[in-house]
Formats: C-alpha cells, structure tokens, sequence
C-alpha cells in the first residue's frame, strides 16, 4: 500500500502528528446549523441573553496563543479519530474521552508555537526544495508519473495541494528543527565507543552453523503407501546415523536431494533465519556432532548432522560507527527537542480554557 512520505527525523515526531491540523483564525460562534467547514464565530456577548437558551455552541476559544487561537473545532477534529479508534478497544467515559482532548490540546498549542516560530524567523521553503521531496515520494513508491500519485493520494482522501501544503510545512519544521536544535549537537567519537564497549553484543556478527543433512522426499498430500514408504527408510536411516556410520556416506546412498549425493549432503554455512523453521528450531538445540531425530517439513522427512557451531565475531568500531554516531544524535535530538520545547512554552503568553464547559 502507498504511504505518502513524511519527511522528518526523530526529533520531529513529537509535532508530527498535528501537522494537517487547521490553522484558520478563529471566533466564537453560536448557531443552530452550520455547514461551513469550521464555524466562524462571533462574541457571546454579542448574543442577547433572551436567546441564549435557545442556541448551541458549535464552536469555541480552546486556548489563545500569543494571541492566536485554538479553536475548540480543531480540538474535536483531532480528537475524534483517536476517540474512536481508542473505542475499538474498549468504551470510554466522558473521563477518558475529556483526557484525549486535553492532550490533543497541549499538542496543538505546540504546534501553533512552532507555527509561530517559523513565522519569527522567517523560514522559508522554495518551490524546488518541495519538488525535490515530491520526486523523492514518487522514487520511494516506485511511481512512474505525476498521476500515479495523485491517484494514490486520492485513495486516502488527500488532494495534491493538500498533500503538497503538508510537505511544505513538514519542511519548514525539518529546518526549524535544524536551526534551533540539530546544530547545537555534537556526538564525540569517546562518545560513541563507549557506546560500542556498552553494547557489544549488539555489534556482534550473527553465529553461523556448518551442518549435514539427508532427506527423504514425500508430502501429506502424497499416498499413504508413499509416506509409509519415506518413513521407513528414513528411521533405518537414522538408526544408522546414530550408531556412528559415516553420515556423509549415508546421506551420498540414500538422500533424495539429488545434490547430495554428490557433495553428501554438506548443506555449507548458514545463519539463524537461513533454513526452514523446522530445521533451523532442531538445529538451534544440537551440539555438533549431534544427529537430530527425524524432522518433518513440508517437503518431507530430514535427518540433520550438526558440524560446527561458529560463534559470531565482533564487528568492528569503524564499521559500525556511523550507525552509533546517528543513534547518539537521535537520542540527542529527542532530548534537546524537548528542552527546546518547554523553554518555547514557558516564555509564551497561553491561556487555556476548560473546553469542556464549551462542549
């Protein structure tokens, strides 16, 4: 399935989420029924108190901004599709539900911190930086023209212009987020080996087997005269293998891979995920020199000599250390992000009002 690209690093997810979210000035109105996309909105005061108990409020100041609004409209529009898919799992009360819209609440009072942020600085994206990200959506879903992704966009009920407003604005985050964060990180090279000294097990090459096997072909589709045929063999064949005969000589006599018999059946070196789920769980448990009991696969019936068990060599630092260096600098990123955050909030002018008085 198509999934439209969002161009972005780890330290953006946090503000990512909003990023289609309405940014229209905002009012408060009162009507009966309203068929604009957000409703427009006029000042309770301006309502005659005689009529007040005949209106209802469709839309609301959820919190000012710096004096920018975040209309109680947007709240519920972000809100919703979390509600339901959260009642999917389980019904919520008026608690959990009124829990969901504070926190898109808090989220959109960021966003519109970071929008205003942009505005202060004067970010700017040109035409060519979003053609290059539209390219580089087409590239990524493999898609041969300009129609093919408008398809794939209208799919999921996204024009064009919408999809490329987004991709503007994800932009103008990514170099918000590039002046007042990614800059001031550095990942020193101490740094990342003692990451590596800290996690050598993860930069650890894989362990890799050498093994042998026999194989005796049938299916459970097969007739039962040709199972219990493969069967047969195959335990007298294993009898033998147990005992200590030559297992190389045994599978050149009597595997039905056709191979086999001629390198007798040395099935070389592979590693965990290599084979069959059913060869790989036998061998897993084997010591080498171990015989395995029968193992049956789809294709039939298998007898697995285990050789060697190699144990996997550390990598080394060099080759691993621009995948350390990228995960210090997310880590970094995330956490500086975050600072960054909070200092924007705590020198903002916010007001936030209890929105569900308004519901």
């Amino acid at each position: 399935m198509f999934t439209p690209r969002r161009h972005h690093t780890s330290a953006l997810v946090a503000l990512m989420f909003c990023c289609c979210a309405g940014c229209a000035a905002n009012q408060v109105a009162v009507t009966k029924e309203m068929t604009v996309s957000e409703p427009p909105v006029t000042l309770m005061t301006s309502i005659p108190a005689s009529a007040a108990v005949n209106v209802t409020v469709v839309n609301g100041v959820a919190a000012i901004v710096n004096d920018e609004v975040v209309t109680l409209y947007q709240v519920n529009r972000e809100a919703q599709p979390l509600i339901r898919e959260e009642e999917k799992k389980t019904p919520l009360d008026a608690a959990a539900k009124s829990q969901i819209r504070k926190n898109v609440l808090e989220r959109l009072i960021e966003k519109k911190l970071i929008d205003q942020k942009i505005k202060e600085l004067n970010i700017k994206v040109s035409e060519e930086e979003i053609r290059q990200a539209i390219d580089d959506v087409k590239k990524q879903n493999n898609m041969a023209s300009q129609d093919v992704l408008v398809s794939a966009l209208a799919s999921q009920g996204l024009s064009f212009e919408q999809y490329r407003a987004q991709l503007q604005e994800q932009l103008e985050k990514l170099k918000l987020v590039s002046m007042e964060v990614r800059s001031k990180i550095l990942v020193g090279e101490a740094e990342m080996r003692d990451y590596y000294d800290a996690n050598r097990a993860k930069y650890t090459e894989d362990e890799t087997f050498r093994a042998r096997h026999i194989f005796f072909k049938t299916s459970e589709k097969a007739p039962a005269e040709e199972i219990k045929r493969a069967m047969t063999t195959s335990l007298m064949v294993l009898a033998e293998a147990k005992s200590g005969k030559d297992f190389a000589e045994l599978a050149r006599q009597y595997s039905e891979d056709p191979a086999a018999r001629k390198d007798g059946g040395n099935l070389g070196l592979f590693k965990k995920g290599d084979m069959m789920p059913e060869l790989e769980l036998a061998i897993m448990a084997m010591k080498p020199g171990d015989v395995s009991d029968l193992v049956y696969t789809p294709s039939g019936f298998h007898i697995v000599k285990l050789e060697e068990r190699i144990a996997g060599k550390p990598k080394p630092f060099e080759s691993v250390k621009a995948e350390i260096e990228e995960k210090l600098y997310r880590k970094k990123s995330d956490e500086r992000f975050s600072l960054w955050a909070k200092e924007m909030r705590s020198k903002a002018s916010i007001e936030m009002k209890d929105i569900q008085t308004l519901l």
